[in-house]
C-alpha cells in the first residue's frame, strides 16, 4: 500500500520548496495523494492542481488549506481538505483575513524600524517573498540574512516572540469560524496536530467535543512528532466522536529539517486507505469529483 501525505507547506507560506518542486518530490517518495495546506492562503491549489494532473496522473492532488486561530490564548490550526477554494463566499472571507494580516505585518516592520533601529520596511520584505503569505518565519530568515540577528531564536527571543516587544497580534479568529469557512467552501475540516496544543485531556477532550457540535469531521491522529501512546490517544478521540482519522509530515523543507515528506521524521505512515472516507465529506468532491 502506497503512502499519502494530507498536511504539507510550500514557499506559498512558510515552506522552502515551491508548488512544482513540492509535487515533484511527493512523486519522487511514490505519494498516491499529496494535500497542499499553506497557512492562510490558496495561492498555489491551482498551479498544483494542473501540475499532478499533466505530470502525474497516478497521483492525487488534494486542494488545502491550514487556518490559524486561537483558542484560550493559543494557536489552535485547522486543516480544511477538499476545498473550492474558487468559492466567493470562502475566497472574500479569507481576503479579509489576508487584509488584516498586512496590517498586522505594515505595523510590525515600522516598531522593528522605528523602534528597534533595524532598518526593515513592508515593501522590502514582501519583495525579498514574492507570493509568499509572510509570517515571522519570513521576518527572521530576512533579520539573518542581512546580519541583524545571529539566528532565528535571537530574532524569536528578542524581537518578535508572543511577549517581545516589537510583536504586533495578528487578527484573531476561532476554531469554529475557520471550520465555517471550510465548510462553506465544500471542504472537510480537521482540527490538526492536536498534541502540539499541551492540553490536559480533560480540555482536549472537551475541545473536541465542542468543535465536533461546530461541524469538525476530522482530526490528525498521525504526525510526524507523535509518540506511539500520543497517536493512540487521538484515534480514541476520532472513535469516541466520529471523526475521520487524518495526518501528515507538516512538511516544511529546510525550515523544519528534521521533518521529511511522507515520512516525518522517520517513521510516520499514512496508508492511502484513509482517504476515501475524508473524500466522501467533501461537499465540493462529491458534487464536481474534479479532483
Amino acid at each position: 500500500m502506497r503512502g499519502i501525505d494530507l498536511h504539507t507547506h510550500s514557499n506559498c507560506s512558510d515552506g522552502t520548496f515551491s508548488v512544482k518542486e513540492l509535487m515533484d518530490y511527493a512523486h519522487e517518495k511514490n505519494l498516491s495523494a499529496i494535500a497542499l495546506t499553506d497557512h492562510d492562503t490558496v495561492d498555489g491549489l491551482d498551479e498544483g492542481a494542473l501540475y499532478v494532473k499533466e505530470n502525474y496522473p497516478d497521483m492525487e492532488f488534494v486542494p488545502g488549506i491550514e487556518f490559524s486561530t486561537v483558542e484560550e490564548g493559543k494557536d489552535v490550526h485547522i486543516v480544511g481538505l477538499y476545498i473550492d477554494h474558487h468559492n466567493t463566499e470562502f475566497t472574500g472571507k479569507l481576503q479579509q483575513f489576508i487584509d488584516s494580516r498586512t496590517e498586522r505585518n505594515k505595523k510590525m516592520c515600522k516598531k522593528l524600524s522605528e523602534e528597534a533601529g533595524i532598518p526593515i520596511s513592508y515593501e522590502e520584505l514582501v519583495s525579498s517573498f514574492p507570493g509568499a503569505v509572510l509570517t515571522r518565519a519570513h521576518y527572521a530568515k530576512f533579520m539573518v540574512d542581512r546580519g541583524y540577528a545571529k539566528n532565528r531564536n535571537e530574532v524569536f527571543d528578542k524581537y518578535i516572540g508572543d511577549n517581545c516587544p516589537y510583536y504586533v497580534e495578528r487578527e484573531k479568529i476561532s476554531p469554529e469560524e475557520a471550520i465555517g469557512y471550510v465548510l462553506e467552501a465544500g471542504g472537510v475540516p480537521i482540527l490538526a496536530h492536536p498534541i502540539l496544543y499541551h492540553m490536559s485531556d480533560r480540555k482536549l477532550d472537551a475541545l473536541v467535543a465542542r468543535l465536533k457540535g461546530a461541524g469538525l469531521k476530522g482530526i490528525e491522529a498521525i504526525y510526524s512528532t507523535y509518540s506511539p501512546s500520543e497517536e493512540r490517544q487521538i484515534k480514541e478521540l476520532a472513535v469516541k466522536y466520529d471523526l475521520a482519522v487524518s495526518g501528515g509530515s507538516d512538511f516544511h523543507g529546510a525550515n523544519k529539517p528534521k521533518i521529511d515528506l511522507g515520512t516525518g521524521m522517520g517513521k510516520l505512515f499514512l496508508p492511502e486507505d484513509l482517504l476515501g472516507p475524508i473524500k466522501e465529506m467533501s461537499l465540493f468532491y462529491s458534487e464536481t469529483a474534479q479532483f
